[in-house]
């Protein structure tokens, strides 16, 4: 994909109806090549021409209060007709117009894919993990989740075929289209469709933890409820080790996709560090708040105090990892925005080819989390027939967490370890 320049303005100044940036990949005779006099002028002084694009496409017909009040249809994708780079000059002067609000180039996010080992070790083994958030017993008193919660998980797609979850897919969306450097890249990702079919494995794994019926692995945390998958990252090789990478941008219409089709919760099992500019993901998060829905995210796993978005964001479940004895793992991430912990270490769920791994990580401990936030959504909805609220998921994860030490909140630990049944059982307190 060309070169492309994120520009959000203070107010709409045109009437035009601009398409949205995936359809004029598909057709070029639909762009339009001008959005501003003062904005024009300066890519013709640059000699730059583009193609005008909306970044963000309205949930119906027309953008509705929510878009309005989060600014996304004054959001637009600028993408350059040639492959020249775009000069740094530009892009500080494009800042310095009156009516441009921000302006960014458009990158590629780079997100950590923890190693999947193969199912050498009995899948009894990990039995520990489930049994740490008191999973058996939230099933057997309470809910395996409703069919009407839908997770959206945004990764690096879904094995669609596997038997463990199949029968929970929705028809998904792949948002991965990475043409320059491709030869750095690792499997499909050239063009964008309704194929969010995984290469790496690493969504794959997430989506077990979540979903699983327990065929041949420990059950899912929520098997009734339905999995949205979404692609948003494809895999590049750095040395030996592999790395999740995806526009900083595609990433954000995913999230916007997920929420405009009905997603409940979000797992986000990845992470990017902020590199300028506004904060990753901010206006879909915003978005996200604003239509109800709650996002999930793995803190990171450098093991220091790092930011990594979206975990970072204020609004955003920002899950660390404990290992297998409930201590914190080395490699978790932690600080202020760490909210809870999770297990993240040698979880075993499913794989590529209908197989089976072990896996460690942030990445994994995350739909542990993202899980019990729809079995909660799932009881208030059996229970009552009524939707729970995103913050009365949060007070309630937050007020039963197995605190780790006498701090209500723990630099490393957040609010402390995830406990499922009593967040249970003070949900059906609170609605009785």
């Amino acid at each position: 994909m060309k070169q492309h320049i994120r520009l959000k303005l203070r107010q709409v100044v045109s009437t035009a109806r601009f398409p949205h940036w995936q359809n004029i990949l598909k057709n070029k005779e639909i762009a339009k090549t001008h959005l501003h006099p003062e904005i024009d002028n300066i890519f013709a002084k640059y000699q730059m021409p583009i193609w005008v694009t909306q970044e963000y496409c309205p949930s119906g017909r027309n953008w509705d209060y929510t878009e309005l009040v989060t600014g996304l249809n004054r959001i637009y994708r600028l993408i350059c007709q040639s492959n020249r780079k775009i000069p740094p000059e530009l892009i500080r002067e494009l800042a310095n117009i009156s009516i441009v609000e921000e302006v960014q180039l458009g990158a590629i996010g780079l997100a950590d894919l923890p190693e999947l080992l193969p199912s050498q070790m009995s899948i009894t083994t990990d039995r520990r993990s489930r049994d740490a958030i008191y999973l058996d017993e939230a099933h057997h008193l309470f809910t395996k989740g409703h069919p009407e919660i839908t997770v959206a998980v945004l990764d690096t797609g879904v094995n669609l075929n596997h038997p463990e979850y199949k029968h929970t897919l929705r028809p998904g969306y792949d948002f991965v289209n990475i043409i320059n450097g491709a030869s750095k890249f690792v499997g499909d990702f050239l063009g964008y469709d309704d194929d969010p079919d995984d290469e790496v494995g690493h969504g794959t794994h997430v989506t077990g933890i979540i979903a699983a019926k327990g065929i041949n692995m420990p059950v899912g945390v929520v098997p009734q409820c339905q999995i949205l998958p979404v692609r948003v990252l494809g895999a590049m090789k750095r040395g030996s080790k592999r790395v999740g990478a995806g526009l900083v941008d595609n990433i954000n219409s995913g999230i916007k996709w997920a929420i405009d089709r009905g997603a409940d919760v979000i797992n986000m099992s990845l992470g990017i560090q902020h590199t300028g500019g506004g904060l990753p993901h901010q206006e879909v998060v915003d978005y996200a708040q604003r239509k109800g829905v709650t996002i999930v995210a793995a803190s990171g796993n450098d093991g220091t105090e790092q930011l990594y978005y979206p975990g970072a964001l204020p609004y955003v479940i920002a899950v660390g990892a404990v290992d297998e004895t409930g201590k914190m793992a080395h490699f978790s991430t932690y600080g202020e925005q760490v909210d809870l912990v999770a297990p993240g270490t040698n979880i075993y769920s499913t794989y590529l080819n209908n197989d089976y791994a072990f896996s460690t990580g942030t990445s994994h401990a995350s739909p542990f989390v993202a899980g019990s936030v729809a079995m909660l959504k799932s009881y208030a909805l059996q229970k009552r027939g009524e939707s729970l609220s995103d913050s009365q998921v949060k007070y309630l994860l937050k007020h039963t967490a197995d605190r780790i030490d006498s701090r209500f909140k723990h630099r490393k630990a957040g609010f402390g370890k995830l406990n499922v049944i009593d967040a249970l059982r003070l949900l059906e307190y609170k609605i009785t």
